[in-house]
């Protein structure tokens, strides 16, 4: 059966990354960076992008005072305690709001993973006084800005590359905040390990490896989550090989969902 491969994995944080505005050239900032760390781009290496600054190249930043809230929004406010205009933009990225408690709502966002206020985040937003008042939502198409930017990485370095774009989402079993997988392109999001055997020759007959996520996670860890300004980590020697994989690969059908 095969198994990983058992080779070291460097996780480099790119330093003296820029704050990232709306209409950013990703591609660019991230070449620049990585010819000031003198780093040249391997075939296989895999750039692992922290949400916020996919978003904010994008545009997705909101004033909250453009925002109307709803007569529901107005209600979920009054329910967990969180600004209306907030909850308006809440309900706007979400399917369904399925927990709330005074200071939390859980959805299931609108790309199909369920976590807290639909991944809209208000830190490390506007580098303005009134960053308050500014909200950042997720990306459109996280699988798309992946492999946007994935192209055009490869065009200018000349070898096949992945792109990973990260968020952290709580857990509904566990304390803290882990680096999960939001968007990818270019590797695998799971790893079939059914059919290989163990160190005793027992055959693997459930195992499925959410690998694009366990390498999110470390990457997290890699950005930290304050003032670090460490938003893209650079991956060489993934030990799987190189696949498209997509974020639905990732999703647990609802009928499968136990904890729902």
């Amino acid at each position: 059966a095969p198994t990983a491969p058992a080779a070291p994995l460097p996780l480099l944080p790119l330093p003296g990354f820029p704050l990232v505005r709306p209409g950013d050239d990703l591609a660019a900032h991230i070449l620049d960076a990585c010819r000031r760390s003198q780093l040249r781009p391997q075939e296989n290496d895999i750039f692992v992008l922290a949400q916020k600054i996919v978003s904010k190249a994008e545009g997705r930043l909101v004033h909250l005072n453009e925002v109307v809230p709803s007569a529901a929004a107005r209600a979920l406010a009054a329910r967990s305690g969180k600004d209306a205009r907030l909850c308006e933009l809440i309900l706007q990225e979400s399917r369904e709001v399925l927990r709330v408690r005074p200071g939390l709502i859980i959805v299931e966002h609108r790309l199909g993973f369920v976590c807290a206020n639909a991944g809209i985040d208000r830190s490390n937003v506007a580098a303005d006084q009134n960053e308050d008042e500014w909200a950042l939502l997720l990306p459109e198409a996280p699988d798309r800005s992946a492999a946007r930017l994935r192209t055009a990485l490869e065009a200018a370095a000349g070898v096949r590359l992945g792109v990973l774009i990260i968020d952290s989402h709580g857990r509904a079993w566990r304390n803290g905040t882990v680096g999960v997988t939001i968007g990818l392109s270019g590797l695998p999001a799971l790893v079939d390990e059914r059919g290989w055997t163990d160190l005793f020759g027992y055959t693997l007959k459930h195992t499925l490896v959410g690998v694009a996520d366990e390498l999110a996670a470390a990457a997290s860890l890699m950005m930290g989550q304050a003032a670090e300004g460490r938003p893209v980590v650079h991956v060489r020697g993934f030990p799987y090989p190189l696949d498209d994989g997509k974020l639905p690969d990732l999703l647990r059908p609802r009928e499968k969902d136990l904890f729902r």
